[in-house]
């Protein structure tokens, strides 16, 4: 496998730092997982990085293990930057056409987009990136194909993700001082979808839920487009949260009752669970109690999200539901929480197109900011002929020039 072949994907998530290393070998098209590894994250809180000497130290452990292992050293990596403080606005663009036969030009499609780029944002806030929806030509019905179509205005409406320009440089702070150049820079929520949603899912209408440590991240989708997007200030971490206090024990003991013995809803008869604690005394709890401290807590989650399908008049009509992904996804009879919850189709959602993924949910992230440097028409990598992570929607190609699938 030469250098040339590897792709690295950094996820800096609540809990843990992840890395994952794929590549290509030259007679397959299978991309096929060459390293991964997580590590305690310190320095992170609610997926914004507070202190990026921590942060760094810990990318410089998983970097100095990979170059071990792969007898190589990685030079760049693909992050993502996650957190509450990332928000979608919606934001218009006019210009005149240009040409003197009044068709549309790519060049006037470029104007238009870096028109409706003009938005006025909160203090220390940016654009992180922009989801053309239509295209309107002299007022007429949006289109998403303009070129070559005559008229005098072009206008365009465009989703636009932005996000707190102080933790985005300290992201990048704690990346670069790791002695590792960032490659590419994603927004986590769209990482997750690219990585896990089919095109097939985007096109019908489909909301997917990232439930991490820290914060739970929905991206919803229709017509092959990104619609709307939210972040969440709570995760699996309030539930170990939780279960500590219920239990009047220490985090370390309660996430591991949540992990090994957890569930989110409770079935058949109840029984007393003892386990010894780190102190040697017995903690000795019922299995409905557990049960019930988590299916609340996951029900706030889902119930947040109900609310924010709710602003958007998308409440129970998702034709392909809810798909969940995240570390907080592995949750036993989540699923059929989530059913009831959101009275849709769920599913859980795990990467397709790599082999050799030892944990889908938990390395979504990774795996999206992997597909973001991918070519997958070139590849022929189509697993299930339409189960590609990139979306005939929309997200072709690279995915971080959205604008070049407009341009001729």
């Amino acid at each position: 496998m030469s250098k040339a072949n590897l792709i690295a994907g950094l996820d800096l998530g609540t809990s843990h730092i992840k890395i994952l290393v794929v590549g290509q070998k030259n007679d397959q098209e299978q991309l096929e997982v060459l390293y991964q590894d997580k590590e305690p994250a310190f320095g992170i809180r609610r997926g914004v990085v507070v202190d990026p000497d921590k942060v760094s130290r810990i990318i410089q452990i998983l970097l100095n293990r990979a170059r071990t292992e792969l007898g190589q050293k990685i030079n760049s990596v693909n992050i993502g930057i996650g957190g509450g403080h990332i928000f979608c606005t919606s934001s218009r663009g006019m210009v005149a056409v240009s040409r003197a036969d009044r068709k549309v030009s790519g060049e006037d499609v470029k104007r238009v987009l870096q028109s409706a780029q003009t938005v006025s944002l909160p203090s220390n806030n940016e654009i992180l990136e922009t989801f053309p929806k239509n295209f309107f030509l002299d007022n007429e019905v949006g289109t998403k194909e303009v070129v070559g179509m005559q008229g005098n205005r072009l206008e365009t409406e465009v989703l636009v993700l932005a996000g707190f320009s102080p933790y985005k440089n300290n992201l990048t702070e704690a990346v670069l001082d790791a002695d590792v150049q960032i490659s590419d820079t994603m927004p986590t929520p769209l990482a997750s979808a690219l990585s896990v949603l089919s095109p097939r899912q985007k096109e019908l209408g489909v909301a997917l839920l990232d439930i991490g440590a820290g914060t739970s991240e929905l991206a919803v989708f229709e017509e092959g487009e990104l619609t709307h997007l939210a972040v969440f200030p709570v995760g699996s971490a309030n539930i170990t949260n939780d279960i500590a206090i219920g239990l009047k024990t220490d985090v370390d003991v309660a996430e591991a009752i949540k992990i090994e013995r957890g569930h989110c809803l409770f079935k058949g008869k109840d029984k007393k669970e003892k386990i010894e604690a780190e102190d040697g005394e017995a903690l000795i709890f019922s299995q409905k109690m557990l049960a019930r401290v988590i299916e609340a807590r996951m029900s706030q989650i889902f119930g947040e999200v109900q609310k924010e399908l709710k602003k958007i008049s998308k409440q129970g009509d998702l034709p392909a539901g809810v798909v969940l992904t995240g570390g907080g996804s592995k949750m036993p009879n989540i699923v059929e929480l989530a059913r009831k919850e959101f009275k849709l189709p769920c599913r859980l959602g795990k990467p397709t197109y790599v082999s050799g993924l030892e944990d889908g949910q938990i390395f979504a992230v990774a795996c999206g900011l992997i597909a973001a440097d991918l070519d997958f028409e070139k590849i022929g990598n189509k697993p299930g002929g339409n189960r590609s992570p990139v979306s005939s929607g929309g997200l072709v190609d690279k995915i971080k020039n959205f604008f070049r699938i407009f341009l001729p």
